[in-house]
């Protein structure tokens, strides 16, 4: 019940990842630059929400009923993406864009963003309190099913959002989106006895308690979260305003972990909590790379991929299903594959899983360099390439993300588990940021307009480099995984 709910979770969040820069570049005719910016801003935001919305889940409003106002929230976002107003259009050098239309799109962002913040790490904390305790052997392979679960939505998201987007118009993939969202609520709330008790509030009586004798705590929450649509409304607009929150929200975070850590807990508590930290922090460059998915290799895939299959010309959007895709195909072997090396003793330690993934994604860019190296007469690369490059970024993600869920919910502290469910997120949340300045340098000056050459150029220079630094970093924490191995004190044999 868990996964279908957040099936269509994923639905409306891979549609906006498989169209949101399409969407601006040529809907609302933003260059390059300017439309990594608010994707990466919008992505950066999306994973940020959940430090705040997993604290205030897990101290106040509790999980089940953080997942449903979250749900509801966007709803109301993709309701609002489906309003699109009059396309941008040039008038003489200057493009001219309904401003009206332009603030419900942001706003419709705001919504979203902060219904994930209140959703994400709420469920994913859900499916942890459903094993028998930390050491339940289950609990690798349980994240992995579930992570296989969602991406059925994912997949479905990018091959039918994509194809009604780009062929039918945006306020259909966005509004299908946002129906999507509506099933997976009505889900979740019909099904909440198979809960058993798991995600509820830890203070019915003090949620219920009314301030100043007006209005109850649980309602007033409600109230602080339209005044944080309001501020995202806002801070979607602001880059630079996003990277000065991110550096006070990361800092404050962290600090705060590592005081809790050192003061707060014993000793095997502390280097539990300070190795997730660790892990959490070589993640950002995992997603970074990883998240280029959703700006410079759409992209990428939309101008210089030859996208005919069979006499028929797939959507660059479409392309976004080859990642869940492979998940659903791959997941149930690595959920195998843990279980099998577990029983024999030869299981990687987390720690080995985090270096195998920066490896892979690494190596996927090696891969697109490699195919632009042998780019064809007409300046178009073989599909081929790019989806070797997404096969080797899913089985890297599958090393790293539902390991990774698993690692918060079995290392953490429980009561904070809610709070580093949210500090794994923000972790995406600043990959996003650092992914903006990576599709910012793979930016081709003139867009969709500029020769081949010169965009094949401009994507061979940026993919060389990352791909130079997603190797080096896995070959650098594959040396040191021994070790750090050591600081989970016998969670994993």
């Amino acid at each position: 019940m868990l996964f279908f709910a957040e099936m269509w979770e994923r639905f409306s969040f891979y549609g906006m990842r498989a169209l949101l820069v399409f969407y601006l570049t040529k809907h609302w005719l933003f260059s390059d630059e300017v439309a990594a910016g608010i994707y990466a801003t919008y992505g950066s935001l999306v994973y940020l929400a959940p430090v705040i919305g997993g604290l205030v889940a897990d101290r106040l409003l509790g999980f089940r009923k953080a997942v449903a106002f979250g749900a509801l929230l966007l709803v109301l976002g993709h309701a609002g993406m489906a309003f699109e107003g009059t396309p941008a259009y040039l008038s003489g050098v200057e493009v001219v864009r309904d401003e009206r239309a332009l603030s419900v799109l942001y706003l419709s962002l705001a919504l979203i963003i902060v219904g994930v913040g209140f959703l994400k790490p709420s469920i994913s904390s859900i499916v942890g309190d459903l094993y028998d305790g930390p050491e339940d052997p289950r609990r690798d392979g349980g994240f992995t099913l579930f992570y296989m679960g969602i991406n059925i939505g994912a997949m479905t998201a990018s091959l039918v959002c994509g194809y009604l987007g780009e062929n039918y118009g945006w306020k259909y993939s966005f509004g299908l989106a946002g129906i999507g969202m509506l099933v997976g609520l009505v889900t979740f709330i019909r099904g909440r006895d198979r809960l058993e008790g798991a995600g509820e509030p830890p203070s019915a009586e003090a949620l219920a308690r009314k301030l100043g004798g007006v209005l109850r705590l649980e309602h007033f929450i409600y109230v602080c979260a339209a005044g944080a649509v309001g501020l995202a409304w806002l801070l979607v607009q602001e880059r630079a305003l996003v990277g000065n929150l991110l550096a006070l929200t990361g800092g404050a975070a962290v600090a705060g972990v590592v005081w809790f850590s050192l003061t707060g807990c014993s000793r095997e508590e502390r280097d539990r909590m300070l190795l997730v930290l660790l892990l959490t922090a070589t993640s950002v460059l995992f997603w970074a790379l990883f998240e280029q998915a959703g700006s410079s290799l759409n992209l990428f895939a939309d101008r210089v991929v030859d996208r005919n299959v069979l006499g028929f010309e797939v959507a660059a959007s479409q392309l976004q299903s080859l990642n869940p895709a492979f998940i659903i195909l791959l997941a149930p072997m690595f959920a195998a594959l843990w279980g099998r090396l577990a029983a024999a003793r030869l299981e990687p330690g987390t720690p080995a899983k985090f270096a195998l993934a920066l490896l892979q994604v690494g190596l996927g860019f090696v891969v697109l360099v490699l195919g632009v190296d042998q780019a064809g007469d007409d300046g178009k690369v073989a599909l081929i390439w790019l989806a070797i490059a997404y096969f080797l970024h899913t089985t890297g993600e599958l090393c790293l993300s539902p390991v990774g869920l698993s690692m918060v919910t079995k290392l953490s502290v429980p009561r904070v588990v809610g709070l580093m469910m949210g500090i794994w997120f923000f972790a995406s949340s600043a990959a996003h940021y650092v992914a903006g300045w990576i599709a910012a340098m793979a930016s081709v000056d003139g867009g969709a307009a500029a020769s081949s050459a010169d965009s094949l150029a401009v994507y061979s220079d940026t993919f060389l480099l990352v791909a130079w630094v997603g190797v080096g970093a896995g070959l650098v924490l594959l040396l040191f995984s021994r070790p750090l191995k050591r600081l989970m004190h016998s969670q994993e044999k």
